[in-house]
């Protein structure tokens, strides 16, 4: 608390001018209050009504806040808007709400604001740009990264991956994820863990790295165990566990192992799946088809697959549909029903080449090429052409994100060179002064700080030997009172009816004169002399009390050494020059000295197993104090020895009374503990 007392006393003008400087070096303009905002985001509200009622909701936000200032709570609201028109599928009204709360950030010189803006805007182009979405992504990386948000900085790096993913640059992809997993390690969000170990999976999968891909997919699980034990939504978690199963089980039969594929699949095809998610249960049924199938157990596999086709075609999922039909006309494949096979090919490549879905269309010509030998060739030119697009086609799209990664640091480092040389001559004037005054204030702390330590602990010192006194002068108290009360018991029961005794007799045969009369007389003058020794008995116990009256720190030393006769097998030795003066003393020293020989007992007592015990105090040349303590114990090696805490406190009180510590032992020869100090009087 001293130490505060004074930061606060010396700090508050430099305080004052590091905020001066911080204003300087921002160059921010101050912002409005936000006098005019009397709404806010209803949350509850707004989970409850429609889509349509909830778009015209953030229709609402948005149009009021056109006549707001640019604070907090308007750039806050913007950014909510702009994120629940993304959730309702109005990407053109996310883009915009989320560029305007990026230009107000950026006035605003709200970094945390101008990061999220950007990395709304980069989702908004997720689908149609992916360039540009993959361009925002980066920019708020690199924000994220100066304000050392490092979850956000890894969520970045997972955005940027899935846009590499689905244009096909699975190496890349593989380098972003793995610097996001770096950053996100030790995060909190499971589920986005969980999307960033899938995905890698997915990413190795497509690199035919299969034993890496399942390890991913593996981790994945393991952060949904995660998942269950902190109680999220269990049909969201059931969902992803499919999608993990189903992932896995594709690693399986690329491996060719489709009995593994079989048992995995198997356990998650429930009814409750096909009722709750009847697209997730017509894939695994159709996975498991094609399992079956690849594993020649060709019992039902039609039946699945044409089930799994009804499903999606019932709920419109065109894109599932051409992949069950692929599965479809490569099982008729192998039960030789050419037609089938062919029809249902020729019905995924039309599809396939509508939607432009270029793995599906070069699938299906790869096995349209086995079985069409009419436009066999056909087919094969085709399959070649397409296959020597994609290739050039991601050989532009990875030069295309290398080239957004190269041109966005040039601009950063143009950006640099032009503010370098001012903010460099600021900032080194500006650490200069704090270095200077950082350590003025540090050594005039230090000092002040050392002499209060002092002060406290001289005043510690002298109340702990007042105390110690006070403790031994109540033990002699109760001594003299115990002493008193036994005198006074013996002086009243013993002596005095003695007394009375002999008194009542003399008087009674003092008046007679016959010789047994004479002898009786005789008999109690000498029981009048025993009283006589009794009393004089009594006299030099009572002369004893002259020991206690005497009573000093060598009392307080004398009865520490003797009460530790009888604690084991040692006997302990007090000897002390004759008249040292303890009160000529200062009481530092003489609390130092007992805490001194008071660890060197206990280390004794717990260590050595000696027979004798010899504590010695010697003054030498009148100033010079010299404690021996000496025992016959089983000693120790000085070099093999660890110093414990005894010994380390005997070494810093000695230290502390600018003295000399000597510790001499040899396993075997005993200890001799040596302390030497200037005693100032």
């Amino acid at each position: 608390m001293t130490i505060l007392k004074y930061i606060y006393k010396f700090y508050i003008p430099f305080i004052l001018l590091i905020i001066a400087v911080t204003v300087i070096l921002s160059e921010r303009k101050p912002l409005k209050t936000h006098a005019g905002n009397h709404f806010n985001f209803n949350e509850v509200y707004f989970r409850k009504i429609s889509n349509i009622e909830k778009e015209k909701y953030l229709d609402s936000i948005v149009t009021s806040l056109n006549n707001e200032s640019n604070d907090s709570v308007s750039r806050n609201l913007y950014l909510k808007a702009g994120e629940e028109y993304y959730y309702l599928n109005n990407i053109r009204k996310s883009f915009t709400s989320s560029e305007i709360a990026l230009k107000l950030s950026r006035e605003a010189k709200d970094s945390s604001r101008i990061a999220k803006s950007l990395y709304f805007i980069g989702d908004c182009y997720e689908n149609s740009q992916k360039d540009s979405a993959y361009y925002y992504y980066l920019q708020a990386q690199k924000i994220y990264t100066l304000i050392e948000d490092y979850e956000k900085v890894g969520r970045m790096h997972f955005n940027k991956a899935y846009v590499l993913f689905y244009d096909g640059n699975f190496v890349e992809c593989e380098v972003e994820l793995t610097k996001g997993l770096n950053y996100l390690k030790d995060s909190n969000d499971v589920k986005l863990l969980y999307s960033c170990n899938t995905l890698m999976g997915n990413c190795l999968e497509k690199l035919f790295m299969y034993e890496q891909a399942l390890k991913y997919h593996q981790y994945a699980l393991g952060n949904l165990k995660v998942m269950k034990r902190n109680n999220l939504d269990s049909d969201e978690v059931n969902n992803f566990n499919v999608s993990s199963v189903i992932n896995i089980c594709n690693l399986y039969d690329l491996k060719g192992e489709y009995s593994k594929s079989i048992k995995e699949l198997s356990a998650v095809l429930t009814e409750d799946l096909k009722k709750k998610w009847p697209r997730m249960y017509a894939s695994v049924l159709s996975n498991l088809a094609y399992s079956k199938m690849k594993n020649k157990e060709y019992k039902d596999v039609e039946f699945m697959f044409l089930e799994s086709l009804k499903i999606v075609d019932s709920l419109g999922y065109t894109s599932d549909a051409i992949y069950k039909k692929i599965y479809l006309g490569e099982f008729y494949l192998t039960q030789k029903d050419t037609l089938k096979s062919l029809k249902n090919l020729k019905e995924a490549y039309t599809t396939s080449v509508g939607m432009n879905y270029t793995n599906d269309i070069l699938k299906t010509l790869r096995l349209l090429t086995k079985i069409d030998n009419r436009k066999k060739i056909f087919y094969a030119n085709r399959y070649i052409d397409i296959s020597d697009s994609i290739n050039s086609i991601r050989s532009r799209i990875s030069n295309k994100y290398a080239r957004i990664e190269y041109e966005t640091i040039i601009v950063e480092n143009q950006n640099k060179v032009l503010t370098r040389k001012n903010f460099y001559i600021l900032i080194s004037s500006f650490v200069i002064f704090l270095i200077l005054s950082s350590i003025f204030v540090f050594v005039y702390l230090k000092y002040k700080n050392k002499e209060l330590r002092f002060v406290k602990q001289q005043q510690n010192d002298s109340d702990e030997i007042y105390q110690l006194l006070s403790e031994q002068n109540e033990i002699i108290n109760t001594a003299k009172e115990e002493e008193k009360n036994k005198i006074a018991r013996e002086l009243h029961d013993g002596v005095m009816n003695k007394l009375y005794g002999v008194r009542m007799n003399l008087g009674f045969f003092n008046t007679k004169f016959d010789d047994k009369s004479i002898e009786k007389r005789k008999e109690y003058i000498l029981e009048l002399q025993n009283i006589e020794r009794e009393i004089r008995t009594i006299s030099h116990d009572l002369s004893r009390d002259s020991f206690f009256e005497g009573s000093d720190f060598n009392t307080l030393l004398s009865n520490l050494i003797a009460n530790q006769n009888g604690l084991s097998r040692a006997k302990f030795n007090y000897s002390i020059e004759e008249n040292f003066d303890w009160e000529q003393v200062q009481n530092i020293y003489k609390i130092n000295l007992y805490r001194i020989i008071q660890e060197a007992l206990l280390n004794i007592h717990k260590y050595s197993k000696a027979l004798n015990v010899e504590v010695k105090i010697q003054l030498l040349e009148d100033k010079i104090l010299k404690l021996s303590i000496i025992d016959d114990g089983i000693g120790f090696d000085m070099n093999a020895a660890k110093k414990g805490i005894g010994l380390s406190n005997i070494k810093e009180r000695t230290n502390s009374l600018k003295g000399n510590l000597d510790i001499r032992s040899e396993a075997g020869k005993g200890t001799q503990i040596i302390v030497m100090f200037e005693i100032a009087r």
